[in-house]
């Protein structure tokens, strides 16, 4: 990576130094030109009137413990646990439809009506236990009455109270199927068709009836509601880089949509089954979502932050190829500088990781190496 980048600074520099030392062959102007550097066998000596002292720099390197964020492809998508596939609790017929795709809705607002016979039983059997509960009521205090004149056997008011909490039994049975049904008891009239209401807010994401449909199978949905302000990331890891991946880690994500945008969140859960033909892992990242500028369905790249321990940190700049290694130019002496092999990890955006040939506080040239790079 590093020789691809090198090649023109050394090609560069390299016709610099010419430069500088372009005097060394012309009679007294030759004399009078100090030397660039001067090499004391695997040392380089920089003497204190060459023109290179100013274009070197020269800094500490320091090491820090930074996260590594590995990258991994991934989609956007809705969490489960906030989507709501919209039943029909009963067949019926759709005489109106409220919403329309796409559209944003809040819990428990009229979605659809829909015209169903079976809900119409519903009403009725709701009315009839209505009309005997109190048909019961009034035979338990007629009962209570004639007794305390002493006109009716205890028998009469038992087998009058047994018939009460029967009824009683029967009204809450029919309110509670005709409550499930989408129906209301408050509901007066002979037309009271059954109102489909949101469960949940969030957006139309899926619409599959429209006015005049009869509608007949329970199991299949009329409409999908899905809340987008929180979405998932979901990231396919693969199984080499499951054990660097934790719940709770720092993480980012890109879309090509919005390119200079970064999303931030974190794993959210670690799938538990592999996908046996790719024998990756769906890691997935919750992201916040207000703007929704995230659709579900996009492609997406996901980075998952790593730890790392502690290393040693160089800028690029200070890093120089020398014939299949990566080096750098390190002060041995004020002004006395030695190449020295180094070994690095991952490059990041503030410098590349070093393994081996580094220690903190060690002081290299990070800016005009390639001046001494012969």
């Amino acid at each position: 990576m590093y020789a691809n980048i090198l090649k023109p600074r050394v090609a560069f520099c390299t016709l610099a130094l010419a430069g500088l030392l372009a005097g060394c062959s012309h009679g007294e102007t030759a004399q009078e030109t100090p030397p660039a550097f001067v090499r004391h066998g695997q040392r380089i000596e920089v003497p204190a009137d060459s023109p290179l002292r100013q274009r070197l720099k020269i800094a500490s390197v320091e090491r820090r413990q930074t996260p590594h964020e590995l990258e991994f492809p991934a989609t956007v998508e809705a969490d489960p646990a906030h989507m709501a596939n919209v039943l029909p609790a009963l067949a019926g017929r759709v005489v109106e439809l409220h919403v329309d795709l796409g559209q944003q809705v809040q819990r428990g607002q009229l979605l659809a009506v829909i015209d169903s016979g079976d809900l119409a039983q519903a009403y009725a059997d709701a009315d009839k236990a209505r009309d005997a509960l109190n048909l019961a009521g009034k035979t338990l205090e007629r009962a209570r009455g004639v007794q305390q004149a002493g006109g009716t056997a205890t028998k009469d008011l038992e087998a009058a109270q047994s018939g009460y909490v029967q009824a009683q039994a029967e009204s809450r049975r029919a309110q509670t199927r005709l409550a499930a049904l989408g129906g209301s008891a408050a509901a007066k009239g002979g037309a009271r068709p059954m109102q489909v209401r949101a469960p949940i807010a969030g957006t139309i994401t899926a619409l599959s009836v429209a006015p005049g449909m009869y509608v007949n199978d329970a199991t299949t949905p009329m409409m999908t509601i899905a809340n987008i302000d929180r979405l998932w990331i979901t990231a396919q890891v693969p199984e080499d880089a499951l054990g660097q991946v934790a719940r709770g880690q720092a993480a980012t994500a890109s879309v090509p949509a919005w390119p200079s945008r970064v999303f931030r969140g974190a794993v959210a859960s670690v799938g538990a089954v592999l996908d046996p033909a790719s024998r990756r892992d769906p890691v997935r990242i919750a992201i916040d979502n207000a703007d929704h500028a995230l659709k579900p369905g996009m492609y997406a790249r996901a980075g998952i932050a790593v730890a790392q321990p502690a290393q040693v940190f160089v800028p690029e700049s200070a890093l120089l190829m020398n014939n299949d290694s990566t080096t750098v130019f390190v002060e041995v002496a004020p002004w006395m500088f030695e190449r020295r092999a180094v070994e690095l990890s991952y490059d990041e955006s503030a410098g590349a990781r070093v393994l081996k040939g580094l220690e903190a506080g060690d002081r290299v040239v990070v800016a005009g190496g390639v001046l001494l790079n012969d």
